[in-house]
């Protein structure tokens, strides 16, 4: 059952496979609609760079439930820039390598990490007004969002976005190397036992292969404006 007493406004739930674009559309979606943009990709590599650094080894579930315990990762706005802010460190461009990207895969299948970040994202979201992408949104982590979609497109166009992206950053990388790390992280996503990636049966699903970014947050904001009428009348 929706959940329609949310003071804020409704959730908004984006999943999809890497690369897709989902946390462009999501901060622009939310900008549209004056919702808080919850960056959990972002959350799951900040808790990867972490558990790196401190050197856990991922067998032992025990040591990551014990590192995740003390987790504490939040968001700051500093000159119109987005940081990610992770145990009082910015790791907000370390965060984002393809060494870091394959590790979250990894961390991400893990359920100490799992089940932390759920209760964080959960907090964080429980009242509306929320925008979030990442795996397991609409199915696991709010399966009662009124509103979910599953953003994808083909490999080799996320793989090119992708290879474009860490060009631009001086990244020393192939377009070959690029798809087979785009692939490598899809099939890690759909084959983990925990919470795997899948489309959620009232998921609007958009191939954004051939849409531009405005085409895609416009599809997007017109669901969830009807879906913001539908729950006007019914209160």
């Amino acid at each position: 059952m929706l959940k329609l007493t949310r003071p804020h406004g409704i959730v908004v739930a984006i999943d999809g496979p890497s690369g897709a674009g989902k946390s462009t559309v999501a901060r622009l979606l939310a900008d549209r609609l004056s919702y808080i943009q919850i960056d959990t990709g972002a959350m799951y590599r900040a808790a990867a760079f972490l558990l790196a650094e401190g050197g856990i080894e991922l067998s032992d579930l025990a040591a990551v439930a014990a590192f995740c315990g003390d987790l504490e990762i939040s968001f700051e706005l500093q000159d119109g820039k987005k940081l990610v802010i992770a145990n009082n460190k910015n790791v907000t461009d370390l965060i984002r390598t393809p060494e870091m990207s394959l590790l979250t895969s990894r961390i991400s299948a893990l359920k100490p990490v799992r089940s932390a970040l759920m209760k964080a994202q959960q907090r964080m979201g429980d009242q509306g007004g929320v925008v979030l992408e990442g795996r397991d949104i609409g199915t696991v982590v709010f399966p009662d969002a009124e509103v979910k979609f599953f953003l994808s497109a083909s490999v080799e166009e996320r793989a090119r976005r992708r290879y474009e992206e860490l060009l631009a950053k001086g990244e020393a990388v192939t377009l070959e190397e690029t798809i087979s790390d785009v692939a490598e992280r899809d099939r890690q996503d759909t084959e983990r036992a925990i919470a795997p990636l899948r489309q959620a049966d009232d998921a609007v699903l958009i191939d954004s292969s051939l849409l531009g970014i405005e085409e895609v947050v416009h599809n997007m904001f017109s669901v969830c404006q009807m879906k913001l009428s539908e729950r006007v009348s019914q209160q």
